[in-house]
């Protein structure tokens, strides 16, 4: 569906991803959002693995649908989904997950998804059962903007952030429209690729945010390829947050939920 009604929205209550975002660039930091796929390597275990991050310096916690035909998931990812939708995950578990990790943490929760389960399910729906379960909101990167009316309505209507992405090859009229659309942050992808962790920063990460910052994003992160605290820091030093996936589904699959809630420990610096 596609509409050429501009883009004027009301923010109907605060962000929460937003709020959690700004609680760290008040403390002198950037915000640390760790990612998980639901239902990886179960549902109990995702909810467990997501209090523990929150427990050890996560601000937002990002919930990944598992998807059948994923675009941008790397191998660890891909493998981390494959398993969790061979073990019988439903898409209608998401909202018991989000609800196990909000009520036992403060976390700002956001599910990361390809548009097509929500469309299944009905955006309206979607959206007010997430709200329900105590959800922030969207991560959506196969949706965009001028095809986001029933999303911008569903997620007014309910005070759910809208997250859109940005990369290099973001043309600037793409930008300024995946900023004026979101609300939160807006994701900058750091690479053009799949999701893996990787031993550097991409070059081109920081440039990616400086356009989203000058095209009027109050909040830009930065995911794709961070694995470990000199990502974060040196991220960090230009980014209002870092977003890291495939190494702690690395860690949740090799270690368990300790693993995660270590890893996550040294990825904010609480530990060395």
């Amino acid at each position: 569906m596609t509409t050429d009604t501009p883009i004027n929205h009301v923010v109907p209550t605060e962000s929460k991803a937003a709020a959690a975002i700004e609680k760290a660039r008040a403390e002198g930091r950037p915000a640390l959002i760790c990612y998980l796929p639901a239902g990886f390597p179960d549902a109990q275990t995702t909810i467990d693995a997501a209090v523990a991050m929150a427990e050890n310096g996560a601000d937002v916690i990002e919930l990944g649908i598992p998807y059948s035909d994923p675009v941008m998931d790397g191998q660890v990812i891909q493998a981390a989904t494959v398993q969790a939708l061979e073990g019988g995950f439903k898409v209608a578990q998401i909202f018991e997950i989000v609800r196990g990790i909000t009520e036992r943490c403060d976390a700002a929760v956001l599910v990361m998804t390809y548009w097509n389960p929500v469309m299944r399910l009905g955006v309206a729906e979607f959206s007010r059962r997430l709200a329900e379960a105590g959800g922030a909101g969207l991560i959506t990167p196969d949706l965009v903007p001028d095809e986001g009316a029933e999303w911008f309505a569903a997620s007014d209507a309910h005070g759910l952030d809208r997250v859109f992405l940005v990369a290099p090859s973001s043309t600037p009229k793409r930008l300024g429209e995946a900023v004026e659309a979101s609300r939160g942050f807006v994701y900058c992808v750091s690479i053009m690729g799949v999701t893996g962790a990787r031993t550097s920063v991409a070059a081109t990460a920081e440039g990616v945010v400086a356009a989203a910052h000058a095209a009027g994003a109050e909040r830009a992160c930065v995911g794709l390829g961070v694995s470990n605290r000199s990502h974060v820091e040196e991220i960090g030093s230009y980014a209002d947050g870092v977003i890291v996936g495939t190494a702690l589904v690395a860690a949740l699959r090799d270690g368990g939920v300790e693993a995660v809630a270590d890893l996550t420990a040294r990825l904010s610096g609480r530990k060395d």
